[in-house]
């Protein structure tokens, strides 16, 4: 597969230019994946997309690059030595560096030519086609769509010139993806989410979250949703519970320290078993931390979050593909048992690009929760063999509705009585034993046979997946891992059962202090004999943890 990068600063156009590049290689056939990395700064700074693509299923990004296009001279600098032999650099013919990987050509002469000086990354996107063999077949299709109709012959003009100022570095390879999907990860979990029946979103814009409340925002006549930009995170995790209750199925997002604020309603939450779906998409903190960049250190905080105790469900995402569903599944978790579930996502999953099969929608079914059935009074909070009470929504008549962030008794009347308060705690984790049983078991990979066993969650799943598979193939040694998608309640069979076999039990971790090993070790009494741990907001790559793995390996 070929890998790319595309560098400049802020301003100079790198995210447009490499998100109009997608599509094109999407629509050449190319399974796509795509990661940002991006400065908190509106100009200035240094920026950069990496797009690696080819013919086969890609799950993560890699630093190894066939191509830098660089739009300033830092670029070229800070890159250079990640070029892959035979690889090449793409800048402008006023740029001093020199070298025979370097191809030069006038983009910012050719750009005022033409009249506009921002067509550069147009000129750079045809240079890009010609030097991986491709052709400009898809141009007016895309350009149609991402550039406003005053501009487009421009744009189409400037990348007719930048393919015709290089000559072809790379032979073209088939691949059979145009009609796939190409979707970032914040996409995938709002398509999930109107999938699953969401009528009502409210949030406060927090990056790498705002992204899901743009696009809902987009689609709410097509959908029929309501998308609510709140004062605050406070105000919008209350909305989003308020629009439960009245019956709406509904959402918020954000990020941790926003989520910091809604820690109080998320109490609520539980307490009154009001359903509700809270995504998380992690940046690094505390406080405002790295704000565009990514980490996994909200997992211990998820879990514990507000005061006291109530049943609750983790859902950490591991790539697309899996957001879409997970998404759905969370809003169906939380509608049959009536608890906050919590979707773990971050920056790395959010902002990316991935080419993904189209939806197969039969593959989970939209939860409709039955019509409650009862004699005599209504009582909202039921004690009950599953701890699952009827529900129903306020306004009907046949029967009364109470709800309060106060203890209270079965019809929902506040009360200080002890043994009512011990039913109902009891009777909320009873809804536990029935959600363990719909827990997903971590995904298994690698060779049945082995001595290492990697363990991972959420968006590791991508760049362990690729390790694995490269050290099954060249080391002579044997490895596996397993992948965690639910969190919490944690579920514990398979790796009981996988750990026996493994003399060394590595997890590999975005964060400092290995959160999920914790969890691990505090449920099962099973130790991680060694951790893999970055935490510098930048996502770790398949060949990092292969050079860790092997060198812990080799002790």
């Amino acid at each position: 597969m070929y890998n790319i990068l595309l560098g400049g600063a802020a301003g100079q156009g790198v995210d447009t230019t490499g998100t109009i590049l997608e599509k094109l290689l999407k629509q050449a056939g190319y399974q796509i994946f795509s990661m940002k990395d991006v400065m908190s700064r509106v100009r200035g700074g240094h920026n950069f997309t990496l797009i690696r693509f080819g013919p086969e299923k890609i799950d993560s990004h890699s630093y190894k690059l066939d191509g830098i296009v660089a739009f300033n001279e830092e670029t070229i600098e800070v890159h250079k030595k990640q070029l892959k032999p035979g690889g090449f650099i793409l800048c402008d013919a006023s740029f001093a560096a020199e070298g025979k990987n370097i191809t030069k050509i006038a983009m910012n002469e050719m750009a005022k030519t033409i009249g506009n000086p921002k067509v550069v990354g147009s000129i750079a996107i045809g240079a890009i086609l010609k030097s991986f063999g491709e052709t400009l077949e898809h141009i007016e299709t895309v350009y149609k769509h991402a550039v406003k109709s005053e501009y487009l012959d421009q744009n189409l003009q400037a990348v007719k010139q930048g393919f015709d100022s290089v000559k072809k570095h790379h032979e073209h390879k088939d691949g059979a993806y145009a009609k796939w999907m190409l979707l970032t990860g914040n996409q995938a979990i709002s398509l999930g989410a109107i999938a699953a029946g969401l009528k009502f979103y409210s949030a406060y814009p927090m990056s790498p979250s705002t992204s899901i409340m743009e696009y809902l925002a987009g689609k709410m006549t097509e959908a029929g949703i309501v998308v609510e930009q709140a004062e605050d995170e406070i105000a919008a995790i209350n909305m989003a519970i308020g629009a439960s209750f009245a019956g709406a199925k509904a959402m918020t997002g954000t990020s941790g320290g926003g989520f910091s604020l809604m820690v109080e309603a998320l109490g609520l939450s539980g307490i009154a078993e009001i359903p509700i779906v809270v995504a998380n998409i992690q940046r690094p903190g505390p406080a405002t931390g790295l704000p565009t960049r990514t980490e996994q250190s909200d997992l211990n905080f998820m879990i514990s979050a507000s005061q006291g105790e109530f049943p609750r469900m983790v859902i950490a995402v591991k790539n697309h593909e899996d957001a879409f569903y997970q998404t759905m599944r969370a809003f169906n978790m939380a509608e049959k048992y009536q608890i906050p579930v919590m979707l773990l996502s971050d920056q790395y999953l959010a902002d990316s690009s991935a080419v993904v099969e189209p939806f197969d929608f039969a593959k989970i079914k939209v939860y409709q929760a039955p019509e409650p059935i009862f004699e005599g009074e209504y009582l909202r909070y039921k004690l009950t063999e599953d701890g699952i009470s009827p529900r129903l929504i306020p306004g009907t008549k046949r029967g009364f509705v109470a709800a309060d962030s106060d203890e209270h008794d079965e019809a929902g009347k506040i009360i200080e009585c002890a043994e009512m308060r011990i039913k109902q705690v009891d009777k909320r984790f009873l809804k536990l034993k029935k959600l363990a049983m719909e827990i997903q078991e971590p995904e298994f990979i690698g060779s049945d046979t082995y001595d290492t066993l990697l363990i991972g969650w959420g968006s590791t799943y991508g760049p362990i997946k690729e390790a694995i598979q490269y050290l099954n193939n060249t080391s002579g040694k044997k490895f596996a891992a397993l992948l965690f998608g639910d969190v919490y309640p944690l579920p514990t069979k398979l790796l009981t059962a996988k750990v026996k076999a493994a003399k060394n039990i590595v997890n590999v971790e975005q964060n400092a202090t290995g959160q999920l090993a914790r969890l691990i070790r505090e449920t099962t009494s099973i130790t991680c004999t060694a951790s893999i741990l970055k935490y510098d907001g930048r996502q770790i790559s398949g060949e990092e943890i292969i050079a860790a793995v092997l060198k812990e390996v080799a002790k």
